[in-house]
């Protein structure tokens, strides 16, 4: 497979280098503020993932294949170890990598997800995003306004938007909803990971307001976490960075100091 498209920010070197990895329908662009501040301490790699952003497509979706793409793509770098955060699929996919390969990294901090299925699923948004006609778009405006009966939150609208591109022969989706939507029930679910474990720091930070984290997987977690801290961010729910950046930022270049 080829290597995933990465934003690069140069920082001090000494510590290993960060990776930050984001959610279902995002790209690396969700993560661009935060990485510039943090790469004051160290360089800072944000990845797309397969399917999402600039990266290459492909019709398989899973995690073990995602943790596959960050180390090829770091092998691609020549980068033996490094710190790892991801949020929500990006969480799953940084958890799988430091299960599969321990070695190759130092911290791991998981945003907003834990490592069990969940039983929602966003092929509703998938298929909202599928009717639009793109090729007959004249403005991102008129998008928004197309997709306003199907999704009904401003935000969420905005958000799946960014991954609209419009270039000299029109607008095209940067995301390859047809694999997503074969993946779905993998992408909210969890592989098995038995009997893996990662024992270097690890840190699960997740919004005060979302469920998705609760104190009853806190075994589960452990169990494959052993030296597992957690923090919440008030005021935030799942969408943690995007809700309350400064706090993430703190968080997380505080937890990577010690």
């Amino acid at each position: 497979m080829p290597e995933l498209y990465f934003q690069d920010y140069p920082g001090p070197a000494g510590p290993p280098p960060l990776v930050l990895l984001h959610g279902l329908f995002g790209s690396g662009t969700n993560w661009r503020g935060i990485a510039r501040r943090l790469s004051g301490q160290r360089r800072v790699l944000v990845m797309d993932l397969r399917n999402h952003g600039r990266s290459f497509n492909d019709g398989e979706m899973t995690y073990p294949l995602m943790a596959g793409d960050i180390f090829d793509t770091l092998d691609a770098e020549g980068l033996d170890r490094v710190d790892l955060v991801g949020h929500s699929m990006g969480g799953k996919a940084a958890m799988v990598a430091a299960l599969e390969k321990p070695d190759r990294v130092a911290r791991l901090v998981v945003v907003d997800i834990a490592p069990v299925p969940y039983t929602h699923s966003h092929a509703p948004l998938i298929d909202a995003l599928l009717s639009l006609d793109v090729d007959g778009l004249k403005s991102r405006g008129e998008a928004e306004e197309a997709l306003s009966d199907r999704i009904e939150d401003r935000m969420l609208r905005q958000f799946l938007l960014q991954s609209l591109e419009k270039s000299e022969a029109g607008y095209r989706w940067r995301l390859n909803l047809e694999a997503l939507k074969q993946g779905m029930e993998y992408l909210v679910g969890f592989p098995d990971m038995e009997g893996r474990v990662f024992d270097g720091p690890t840190l699960f930070l997740h919004g005060a307001n979302s469920d998705y984290v609760q104190s009853g997987q806190r075994p589960l977690i452990e169990g494959c976490f052993p030296r597992t801290r957690y923090a919440a961010v008030g005021n935030a729910g799942h969408w943690v960075h995007a809700e309350q950046p400064e706090s993430v930022i703190e968080h997380i270049a505080d937890f990577l100091a010690r």
